[in-house]
This record gives C-alpha cells, sequence and structure tokens, in this order.
C-alpha cells in the first residue's frame, strides 16, 4: 500500500520514471538482438575459417576500401564492430584501406593491385567513386572480372536493396551482406559509361537523372522545418520559381544491336590424344572452307529533340525485378509528340520513345544540353553539372556477391 499512495502522491514523477525505464529496457533489449545476431553470424563464419584446404592453395585475400565518413562518421565502428570480425573468423586475409577525402577512392584503384575479392564498405557514394576508378584503368579488362562485394555502411545504400533482402536492422544488413560475400554466390550487373567531352568517363551502376523533379528532390533539405510538409513545399517553391518546368535536349543514338555470346567461365577439359589426331587429320584432307568477311554496315543514327520534365537513364539493377509494361509502351507510341517524362531503360528491354526491343544489347546514346546552365545531373546520386554527354551501356560488365534469394531473382531478370 505505501507504494500505491506514493505513485499516487507523486503521479508526475511516477510517470516520467515509468517513461524512462520503458525507454531504458527498449534500448536494452535492442541491444540484446543486435549482439545476439552478430554472434549468430560470426558462428556461421568460423564455419568457413575451419575448411580445409590444400597445399597448393592460398588464403583468400580481399582488399576493403573503408569509408570513415559515411552514415554521418559511424562506418568505421559499424565495420569494426559488424562485418571485420565475420571476415576474420572465415580464415581471408583482409587489408583495409581507408580514404581521407572525397575522390581518393578513384585514385587507390590506379594504385590496386590484384587480389582474390574486393569490398567496398561505404555508400553510393563510395561504390559510383570505386567503380570509376577500376574501369578507368587500362588494364581494366582484367581487374574487372575481380569479384566485388558491398557492405552498406551509408546512408544510402541503392545497390544494396538488389543484392541483399532488405532489412530495417542496420546490424542485420551489414552481417547478412557480409556472409553473402563468403557463401561466393555472384551476378553480373550492368554498368553505364558516361563520357563527356572535358572530363574522363564516369561510370554508374544505376544511371542519370535531368529534370525539375531531379532538382526539387535536391533541395528538399532546406524545408526541413516544415517536417512532413517539406516535400510539398519544394515542390510549390520550385514550380513558383520556374513554370513551365521544361528541359530541352537533343538525342543521337544508334540503335541496339546484338552483342556475341560471352565466353564461358570455365575452360573445357582437353580431348584425349586419339581426338586430337583424328582432328588434325581430317582439317588436312578436307580443310575448312573460310568464308569472306562481311562489309560491316554503316552506322544509322537517329535523332530526336525533347522537351521534358525529367530525363533518365537507367539500367535494371536497382529493380532487377520490374519490367516494362506493354500498356506503357503502347502509351508511349500512341502519344510520342506529347510525352512528360521519356524514360530509357538501357538493359534488357530498351525503351527510346516509341521504340521498344528485347535481347542482349550494346547500345550508343548521345544526350546534348543545348541551353546554358542546363542545371545539374544526377549519377548514382552523386551530383556533376550538366553538359552533352555519350552514354554507352556495358551489359554485365561487374560481377558482384549476392544473397541466393537475390541471385534467383536477377537471373530470371536477364
Amino acid at each position: 500500500f505505501t507504494v500505491f499512495f506514493l505513485i499516487q502522491n507523486h503521479w508526475k514523477k511516477s510517470t516520467f520514471a515509468v517513461c524512462v525505464l520503458s525507454y531504458g529496457g527498449h534500448w536494452l533489449y535492442g541491444k540484446h538482438c543486435d549482439n545476439v545476431l552478430r554472434r549468430e553470424a560470426c558462428i556461421e563464419a568460423r564455419a568457413f575459417g575451419h575448411e580445409l584446404i590444400g597445399p597448393q592453395e592460398h588464403l583468400k585475400k580481399a582488399i576493403v576500401i573503408l569509408n570513415p565518413a559515411a552514415c554521418n562518421g559511424k562506418a568505421n565502428r559499424l565495420f569494426e564492430k559488424n562485418a571485420a570480425p565475420i571476415l576474420h573468423l572465415a580464415g581471408v586475409e583482409v587489408k583495409i584501406v581507408k580514404t581521407d577525402y572525397e575522390g581518393q577512392a578513384k585514385k587507390l584503384m590506379e594504385l590496386m593491385d590484384q587480389t582474390d575479392m574486393l569490398i567496398i564498405a561505404g555508400g553510393d557514394g563510395t561504390l559510383q567513386e570505386v567503380i570509376t576508378g577500376l574501369l578507368r584503368r587500362a588494364d581494366e579488362e582484367t581487374f574487372s572480372k575481380i569479384p566485388i562485394g558491398f557492405i552498406p555502411l551509408g546512408s544510402s545504400n541503392s545497390l544494396s536493396q538488389s543484392l541483399h533482402l532488405v532489412s530495417d536492422n542496420k546490424v542485420q544488413h551489414i552481417t547478412s551482406a557480409t556472409l553473402s560475400i563468403l557463401k561466393g554466390e555472384t551476378v553480373p550487373l550492368d554498368v553505364l559509361q558516361i563520357k563527356s567531352e572535358k572530363e574522363q568517363p564516369v561510370f554508374a551502376l544505376f544511371g542519370l537523372r535531368w529534370g525539375a523533379f531531379r532538382d526539387v528532390a535536391s533541395s528538399i533539405s532546406k524545408y526541413w522545418y516544415l517536417g512532413p510538409l517539406k516535400t510539398r513545399a519544394a515542390h510549390w517553391f520550385s514550380s513558383l520559381k520556374q513554370w513551365p518546368q521544361t528541359h530541352q535536349a537533343s538525342l543521337s543514338y544508334l540503335a541496339p544491336v546484338p552483342r556475341p555470346p560471352d565466353l564461358p567461365t570455365e575452360i573445357p577439359p582437353r580431348p584425349n590424344l586419339l581426338y586430337r589426331i583424328y582432328r588434325r587429320l581430317n582439317n588436312y584432307w578436307n580443310p575448312p572452307i573460310e568464308e569472306l568477311p562481311k562489309e560491316p554496315e554503316p552506322e544509322r543514327w537517329e535523332s530526336k529533340d525533347i522537351s521534358t520534365l525529367e530525363l533518365t537513364v537507367s539500367t535494371h539493377n536497382k529493380n532487377p525485378v520490374k519490367r516494362v509494361s506493354t500498356d506503357i509502351i503502347d502509351a508511349l507510341h500512341e502519344n510520342a509528340c506529347n510525352i512528360n517524362s521519356i524514360e530509357f531503360v538501357l538493359t534488357y528491354s530498351l525503351t527510346v520513345g516509341q521504340f521498344i526491343t528485347e535481347g542482349h544489347y550494346d547500345l550508343l546514346l548521345f544526350f546534348s544540353c543545348p541551353q546554358e546552365g542546363a542545371g545539374f545531373y544526377d549519377i548514382d546520386n552523386e551530383e556533376y553539372e550538366a553538359m552533352s554527354v555519350e552514354v554507352r551501356l556495358l551489359p554485365r560488365k561487374l560481377r558482384f556477391f549476392c544473397s541466393a534469394e537475390r541471385r534467383e531473382q536477377l537471373a530470371q531478370a536477364q
């Protein structure tokens, strides 16, 4: 009864104490769940470390490009607590390279030695820098075959949604991404090469975005004081500053052509001696007829002047299972002169205004901004000054580690 009377007489203090205890209990329970997830991931990683290797084999080597400034400076602590123990328990020889400033990852890729795997620990900005630096190398044909792992430590981790199952728990997201690297399941992803006359090419996994909606998205944070109305306010003030919000550009593109099939990843076994002797004798007595090379067909460039709210050149890497609806294509075909937004999906379905085709293709697109002060592009969520650029699709250029579930979805999409 004494406790009851104390609570009744001091109900304000009692209410405050209950709130504090409830919050503290919830926080402690969350920490306990995170520790359980880390322990389970370490137990699973230790099984990989106990596997025996042959006398001629060596420990797997991994180079980790870590951006400590990602996630508001929390990336280094997140990596040390959630990803590093898993890699060490699995017996991976890890070399961690930390970046000190923006753009350094591009320079580090020029100095990178051969390794068994490359791991990117950061967000979208770190990923885009590493991919660009890797594919700018003179020997990029060799280094682009190195499998790449992505550990989501940034504020924005767009690629992680395609490679791993999405989780609201940060610890579970990081540990599952790290375990996917150890399991070795990989999937090829397309890359866009975006090249201007002034600068070196930039490479993107998701795409290029230019237009009114991109400009509004970059200004939403300015209206933070409006809370849930900040997005509406950004659109409203943007419309007041400029109306209509149309962007003019000129597009020139080559019709996509089928590319040769990919070379087999495994070397076929060498035939036995008798078969090789028979094949040589057969080629000697019945030499194969050499076909004359066909004359290459002239390039057929197609041009189009557009006035649009938003222009997007994107791959299917971000939404691997999503397909372009035939109803949308029919609508574009019927209303090709009244399009407010033109989208180029440069993967296995290519939409260019009123044109769509299916298959595996190489594509070349030239995008020209005629007006001065055309604004900015978003290339994989990174801001670049808008200028005339050449966009080329590099199909299945890089291989990334992914979960088994996502690999099946990506395989079906391809």
